[in-house]
């Protein structure tokens, strides 16, 4: 929120140039389904159904380690989870499944899914070398 106040403080006192790190988000990037809460955690197999959501950035450093929420939700877990990512704001989620239900809540949401194995933080420096 401060970063909006700074940036309309430039725009109304004519300030030139809006630095890029004002403009650049600072917030997670890729989302992992983990088995565990830390960056060495296995990549899960089912991405609704995971214990763990992992957030990194685009440098591929943990933020924060979110129990899923949507976990043992009894049906429409997939599709859930979706937004519930979305409006953390990721833009690739990583596991080792993604269902048919999720895949299409995360397209509608404009959000890319690759699977992976391994540990968390191997797949997503995986994903930022592609």
């Amino acid at each position: 929120m401060n970063r909006l106040y700074v940036i309309l403080a430039m725009m109304l006192f004519g300030i030139p140039g809006i630095p890029p790190a004002l403009m650049a988000g600072d917030g997670p990037v890729y989302a992992v389904a983990a088995e565990g809460e830390n960056a060495d955690a296995r990549v899960s197999v089912q991405a609704a159904r995971c214990l763990w959501f992992l957030f990194f950035d685009g440098q591929g450093n943990l933020i924060e380690a979110v129990a899923n929420p949507h976990q043992r939700t009894p049906g429409g877990a997939g599709p859930q989870a979706a937004d519930f990512l979305a409006g953390k704001g990721i833009q690739t989620v990583i596991a080792g499944e993604v269902g048919g239900k999720m895949a299409d809540a995360l397209k509608r949401h404009g959000i890319d899914h690759r699977t992976a194995t391994g540990s968390a933080a191997d797949a997503v420096r995986s994903a930022i070398n592609k």
